[in-house]
């Protein structure tokens, strides 16, 4: 018996009809091994040890494996064909030993571009051995990535409060995008004007030309900068008799593109359909995979994850049979065209994404696949085509005109292009992140001195814009340009800034969030060699270099490790107040735009004798006025004078106080009065603004209604408690005692009457409480110490963890879903000591020692614990003590470097993302 490793499920039962019973083709669905999410899984005084943990949903699938491979002749490992497909087979090769599962079984390596039968077969014909370069590759960038990740993430966490995590090419993609924000801040429009006439030649055929010069003198685009200026050209041009001085019509060739590789395929589907890049990848690997054809499964295109622009000689011959079937031999260059990869060190040696059949056209897949995958198929088909097409034959026309005014003398131009032979464009045409005039127009026949005639003339006011933001296709093709990551991570990247909160995509364009503003800032200011390109892009190429057996993967991180984590220590004797200080004076202009009446940004707008400065809290930076705690004035970072600037409505009609639209450092909300308008003690009625109106929206009648909230409706016939009507987090409810019912409209909590309110009550009360409030089981991701099991749940106030009957929020900062059983624990730990859960749960539910360390680190901040009440010092010492430890292991770094054991506090696991 042959036991085959792949790792898909799908590829599995495939591949196993593919080579029949002599095989069993197991799946190890995907990486078994990772480091685990703790400090000292890279120990870089041992010579970059490395610490590898079995993913727990993994440890069953080895075992099934170790289990087969008794009386087996041989293991063959056929995972992906890439870096991490060589990196997992190692991981199964290095278990199986582990489990001294191996006796005196062959070992091979073998490597499949596409899940036909012939590719499958082909490749059992020729094995090899694991590729112990790629492997060391794949370690050195784990390794890398860890090593940023679980450094400079906690020193974000305790310098700036809310920053998510930091990571070694994540950082400089947001880079990327909050360069370009600031590019659009800076920029200051231009005015131009444009003249361009409209003209008929002799045969009545019109056309358009524009002016390009005057008395001698050459007319750039932005030369013409005022209204008066293109007045004194329009008269003269009015007044102008017009003939043509030259007609120069110039061959052109257009060469078809390469065949896709990973980030061109992402581009342009981008361009073309929408698709996220990580879409973009799970269609592509469904295609990959395989569908059902004729009762066998076979996939429909190549390996997605290539550099390469190559394809097989066999595919070539049959791309140029459909398109001499489709088209014509006219269409099929005389020799078949190869391709080379523009991309220094192209990490794959297999082919471009293609189709693995190219007989298969789309119409005719069309019917045996969904809508998306339909197009993507369609896409890479006519890409791979088009590039063994012949060139398309252009031929570009230029026409040079003569306009005479009296004395004066101008000239305009008009430009063309024709097609003579469309080529591959017939098929296909690649799209454009920002479509530009290509002068594609058709020009009418002319000849030299022909007399023109002036139709019209169009004099167009014009302003420069400032360039535009990245989409995720121009963003991709940006990192790939600077050698920024590699292909197959291009997409869990982009989807990591999308998380974080860090970018928002609106209107297919990326847009830096100030949380990720300010992460820049940060890293540019203390961190600023490892956001920079060409650092980034080096470091790339030498873990190329690693791949091609040319550098050791230890001294490229001991090299990178030396300046890193020198760079860390420098900060971590800074103050939180001191980073501030920093920050603030980088991102002054986002921060603080001009204000209308010329006056001093930084003056605070409500007590105006404060100066408005930066500030951090738990949910990441804010504005705050110099004179807090005597003036509240707090507002979000974004410069936009919507959110930003303090509005009066009008006057509240019984109090006779002015009612206000406020920016806070949470949102924008109402404010009924000023703090002056009250008694001392007293706070202003404020109110939250729902979610989807716009501040700019509200006005005074919709302020009122909503200063009114929570109204009461009525009473309870049966009790006679209230019934009220309000918003909460979930939007518009009533509520009668500990009942909650929501409303579908947002206007009913105005104007609902009791009867309505009853009825709703009583439905709440007969379904009975709601799974999402009480019956969810969770998801048990390890156990604790003393506690028992650990588990994560979604509440009624939020997600939590909970174990041995202690409940603990988890904070907004974390997600539910990459919660850490180490963040688990030092959250239920805290809460334990703060006399959460069962008497037994809070003798037993002691901050464990390794909490020492962290919560040292966190002396030195800006905000003091507060005090206890003497009637219970040494009660209140302890818990204050224990709940010191247990938040600095989950929100701030030690002063050691991940070298140290694991003692050290617990790092998130989304710290280590690329």
């Amino acid at each position: 018996m042959n036991i085959v490793i792949v790792e898909s499920p799908a590829k599995a039962k495939t591949i196993n009809k593919y080579l029949g019973s002599s095989y069993e083709v197991l799946a190890s669905f995907g990486h078994v091994r990772d480091l685990p999410a703790k400090n000292g899984s890279v120990d870089p005084d041992a010579n970059f040890k490395m610490i590898w943990e079995v993913d727990p949903k993994a440890a069953g699938r080895l075992n099934d494996i170790a289990k087969s491979l008794k009386g087996a002749d041989r293991l063959i490992l056929a995972t992906d064909p890439d870096r991490e497909g060589e990196a997992i087979s190692w991981h199964v090769l290095e278990v199986m030993k582990e489990k001294r599962a191996l006796k005196d079984q062959k070992i091979e390596r073998v490597v499949f571009n596409a899940i036909t039968k012939q590719a499958v077969t082909d490749a059992m014909k020729h094995p090899r051995e694991i590729d112990g370069a790629l492997v060391d590759a794949y370690m050195a960038r784990r390794a890398l990535d860890y090593l940023v990740g679980f450094t400079l993430s906690p020193v974000l966490w305790r310098k700036l409060p809310g920053a998510r995590s930091a990571g070694r090419v994540q950082s400089v993609a947001l880079r990327l995008v909050c360069d370009r924000e600031l590019e659009i801040e800076k920029f200051v429009a231009r005015e131009y004007w444009s003249l361009i006439a409209t003209l008929l030649t002799p045969r009545g055929d019109a056309f358009e030309a524009r002016l390009v010069g005057a008395d001698g003198k050459k007319i750039q685009r932005l030369d013409i900068g005022t209204g008066a200026e293109a007045e004194d050209f329009k008269k003269a041009l009015e007044a102008a008799s017009y003939a043509v001085t030259a007609v120069d019509a110039k061959p052109a060739r257009r060469n078809p593109q390469a065949p896709f590789t990973t980030s061109t395929l992402q581009q342009e589907a981008s361009r073309k359909y929408g698709f996220a890049p990580a879409h973009t990848m799970r269609i592509a690997q469904r295609l990959y995979e395989g569908i059902d054809i004729g009762g066998e499964t076979t996939g429909l295109i190549t390996y997605m994850r290539t550099d390469g622009v190559q394809i097989a000689p066999e595919a070539i011959t049959q791309a140029r049979k459909v398109i001499g079937e489709d088209y014509g031999n006219a269409y099929v260059p005389d020799a078949p065209r190869q391709y080379q990869a523009k991309a220094k060190n192209a990490q794959e040696a297999h082919e471009a994404i293609r189709p693995t059949d190219m007989s298969r056209r789309p119409d005719s897949m069309s019917r045996k696949l969904d809508a998306d995958q339909a197009r993507l198929y369609e896409l890479i088909w006519k890409r791979t085509i088009a590039s063994q097409m012949e060139s398309a034959e252009l031929e570009r026309t230029t026409v040079d005109i003569t306009a005479k005014a009296g004395s004066r003398t101008l000239e305009l131009r008009a430009t063309g292009q024709v097609v003579k032979f469309d080529g591959f464009l017939a098929l296909y045409q690649e799209g454009r992140d920002d479509e530009e005039d290509e002068d594609s127009r058709r020009l009418p026949a002319m000849s030299p001195n022909d007399a023109l005639k002036r139709q019209s003339l169009s004099v167009t006011q014009h302003f420069t814009e400032p360039p535009p933001r990245f989409s995720e296709a121009s963003l991709v093709k940006r990192m790939e340009e600077l050698g920024i990551g590699r292909p197959s991570t291009y997409a869990s990247i982009l989807q990591v800034l999308k998380d974080r909160g860090y970018v928002k995509l609106e209107k297919k364009r990326l847009h830096g969030e100030d949380k990720g503003r300010v992460v820049v800032a940060f890293l540019e200011s203390f961190f600023a060699r490892y956001v920079e390109y060409d650092f980034t892009a080096s470091l790339e190429e030498q873990l190329d270099r690693i791949s091609n057996n040319e550098i050791s993967w230890q001294q490229v991180l001991k090299d990178f490790w030396t300046g890193f984590i020198g760079a860390v220590d420098d900060i971590k004797g800074l103050r939180v107040a001191q980073v501030l200080d920093v920050l603030d004076d980088m991102l002054g202009q986002h921060i603080y735009p001009p204000r209308a009446d010329g006056g001093d940004i930084r003056q605070c707008p409500s007590c105006g004798s404060g100066r408005l400065n930066l500030k951090a809290g738990k949910f990441g930076a804010f504005v705050g006025c110099s004179n807090y705690p005597e003036c509240r004035y707090t507002r979000q970072l974004a410069a936009d004078s919507e959110a930003t600037a303090d509005r009066s409505l009008g006057q509240d009609p019984d109090t006779g106080r002015d009612v206000w639209v406020k920016a806070g450092r949470f949102g924008p909300y109402i404010q009924l009065g000023e703090q002056k308008d009250y008694e001392e003690g007293e706070k202003p009625k404020r109110a939250g603004i729902p979610k989807g109106t716009s501040p700019g929206d509200v006005d005074l009648e919709l302020a009122l209604k909503l200063l009114s909230l929570p109204r009461e409706i009525g009473k309870h016939p049966e009790t006679g408690q209230p019934i009220t009507a309000g918003l909460g987090r979930f939007g518009p409810f009533v509520k009668h005692e500990k009942t909650y019912a929501s409303l579908e409209s947002g206007d009913e909590v105005f104007d609902i009457g009791l009867n309505r309110a009853v009825t709703l009550i009583a439905e709440k009360v007969a379904k009975g409480p709601s799974r999402r409030f009480g019956a969810d089981p969770g998801k048990a991701i390890g156990d604790h110490p003393s506690l028992g099991t650990v588990t994560v749940k979604s509440g009624r106030y939020g997600a939590y963890v909970t174990a041995g009957g202690v409940n603990a929020t988890i904070p907004a900062e974390f997600e539910k879903d990459t919660v850490t059983l180490a963040q688990a624990i030092a959250l239920i730990d805290e809460r334990a000591a703060k006399g959460g859960g069962k008497a037994k749960a809070k003798k037993a539910a002691k901050p464990a020692k390794t909490k020492k360390t962290a919560a040292k680190a966190a002396d030195g901040e800006d905000t003091p614990p507060k005090p206890k009440k003497p009637a219970a010092k040494k009660a209140a010492k302890s818990k204050t003590e224990s709940t010191s430890k247990a938040r600095a292991a989950v929100s701030s770094t030690a002063k050691t470097s991940p070298t140290k054991a694991a003692a050290k506090a617990p790092a998130k696991k989304s710290a280590g993302t690329n």
